[in-house]
């Protein structure tokens, strides 16, 4: 099993808001940073009581956290820097109030920090699937009336792509229709690929499209055949919803993107968690 990023390890490694900042330095500017002011390899010393440096030639400033979220917002690096942490430890997601209560800020400003983090997870890139690829779309949010028939009033509709032991893609869509979902296959899958999917009609014309596609028939509830079925996007499926009752207890369908994001980044990563950290304060100090 891959080691994981300790709570332990955090602390010894930022313990306070100038570890905090001299790491977004460290991957803004690398370890022999060269001065924009006066053009020469420099060494830039902290500038006391600011988010600052100072070229030891020229005394030109920097400010590393221009640009980034950090730029604009008086809370705490440190704070930043552990909400983050809790981001990518968690398997449930973390909750505004979980964090006004642990870096004790006001709601609204965790609530910031949290859509912040979430949006920075969306910009992890992950390139075209391929090999077996599952496919599939579930229902999110909402009350569904009745027994028979997909979808219901209020529920989001969230299409998911899985590469067999590899990353994963999700996203909000308007509808379940195949002329919505079929473009989606085509644009993040490779040609050529073998795609699993149950036996809806949205997907019946993807070997038309370039694809090996099988199916199981859930309606008969036939969930493997062979090396055929969409167990592990059920999977996620489950969790994500499971996170979404128990942890954030609801989530619009406006914000539902980040959420998304927010769980495919941890899984995406899964096999490198003690990394997950790092990776995303690399993104937000880069942004």
């Amino acid at each position: 099993m891959a080691k994981a990023y300790t709570l332990l390890e955090f602390q010894a490694e930022y313990p306070d808001n100038d570890t905090c900042l001299e790491k977004i330095m460290e991957i803004r500017y690398g370890s022999n940073p060269i001065c924009g002011n006066c053009d020469r390899e420099t060494k830039y010393h902290r500038i006391t009581g600011r988010r600052a440096y100072a070229c030891q030639f020229c005394g030109a400033h920097i400010y590393p956290c221009v640009g980034t979220p950090f730029e604009k917002s008086s809370t705490d690096l440190y704070k930043w820097f552990y909400a983050m942490y809790l981001f990518t430890t968690t398997r449930h997601g973390v909750p505004a109030k979980e964090l006004e209560r642990q870096l004790g800020v006001t709601y609204k400003c965790a609530w910031r920090m949290a859509h912040e983090i979430r949006k920075l997870m969306a910009t992890l890139d992950v390139s075209g699937l391929l090999g077996e690829v599952e496919v599939d779309e579930t229902y999110v949010g909402g009350k569904r009336r009745g027994t028979r028939g997909r979808g219901a009033e209020g529920k989001t509709v969230v299409l998911g792509m899985k590469e067999r032991n590899g990353p994963i893609k999700t996203q909000v869509v308007k509808d379940a229709s195949r002329a919505t979902l079929e473009p989606l296959v085509f644009k993040n899958v490779e040609k050529g690929s073998m795609i699993h999917t149950d036996e809806w009609s949205a997907y019946s014309h993807l070997r038309r499209l370039g694809f090996k596609h099988e199916t199981v028939r859930h309606g008969i509830k036939e969930w493997v055949r062979g090396r055929t079925h969409t167990n592990s996007l059920e999977g996620h499926w489950s969790l994500l919803k499971r996170s979404i009752r128990g942890t954030h207890v609801h989530v619009s369908k406006r914000h539902m993107p980040k959420y998304l994001a927010e769980f495919d980044f941890r899984h995406n990563l899964r096999f490198v968690p003690a990394a997950m950290f790092l990776v995303l304060v690399g993104m937000m100090a880069r942004s």
